[in-house]
């Protein structure tokens, strides 16, 4: 693990254990008494925080800033599995599997900040608090669902339909009847993400734009112009 920066800010912990839905149930002095086994890590844009193989014997916490997990194929193909933001977590296999090892890699997408907390401290904190086990669980549960869809929109659609589903399941709520959708990573992982090339993923965006459908904007921000229409172009 490449570490550029390790403290022991209180604070600090304290704000991440905050923000994470695992966590953020319990009382203040529950919380911050998991702040006090807490260590932050701070990563610039392409460190990796961990590598497959490597073991995993820690909770990951994103504080600020944003992370991508990957796997690589035999061929060397990198497979976005998803990004971490601010509250989101990964390393939760390590909390009930002792000795295992990391199948996959994790690299900060940006200046990322990181809380740490190793597995044996965190095991205990489960005795205590039961609460955040099923949290763990809820949690992992819908990880996997979207893990299942994932692979089967790979397996049984076609490139465009799975484009289709991504930009109507990312719509921000309440942007009335022009909705957009501001995409969460670069059209790179995009692609990985869904099992194309970005090639792929721009010519679509393109013709989805001279039929009318879509407007690219700056920032990654699509404006969805006929939703229904999308949707259609999608049978």
């Amino acid at each position: 693990m490449e570490q550029n920066q390790c403290c022991h800010h209180q604070h600090g912990h304290a704000e991440c254990i905050r923000i994470v839905p695992i966590f953020n149930h319990l009382e203040d002095a529950q919380m911050d008494l998991i702040a006090e086994s807490a260590k932050t890590l701070h990563l610039q844009k392409g460190e990796m925080l961990f590598r497959a193989g490597e073991e995993d014997d820690t909770l990951y916490i994103i504080n600020s800033g944003k992370a991508r997990i990957y796997r690589l194929s035999e061929s060397g193909k990198e497979q976005l599995i998803r990004i971490l933001n601010p509250g989101d977590f990964t390393g939760e296999v390590a909390i009930f599997q002792p000795g295992s090892i990391h199948e996959s890699y994790a690299e900060a997408l940006q200046h990322t900040s990181i809380c740490l907390i190793k597995r044996e401290d965190l095991q205990k904190y489960l005795l205590e608090y039961p609460q955040i086990a099923l949290k763990i669980l809820s949690e992992v549960t819908l990880r996997l669902k979207d893990s299942e869809k994932q692979t089967t929109q790979v397996a049984i659609e076609n490139v465009e339909s799975r484009i289709i589903s991504f930009l109507a399941e990312n719509i921000e709520m309440g942007s009335g009847d022009s909705p957009t959708v501001t995409l969460p990573m670069s059209k790179k992982d995009l692609a990985s993400y869904l099992g194309t090339t970005p090639e792929t993923i721009s010519r679509k965006f393109t013709t989805f734009e001279e039929l009318g459908l879509i407007k690219q904007l700056p920032k990654r921000e699509i404006k969805i112009i006929d939703l229904d229409q999308l949707l259609l172009h999608s049978k």
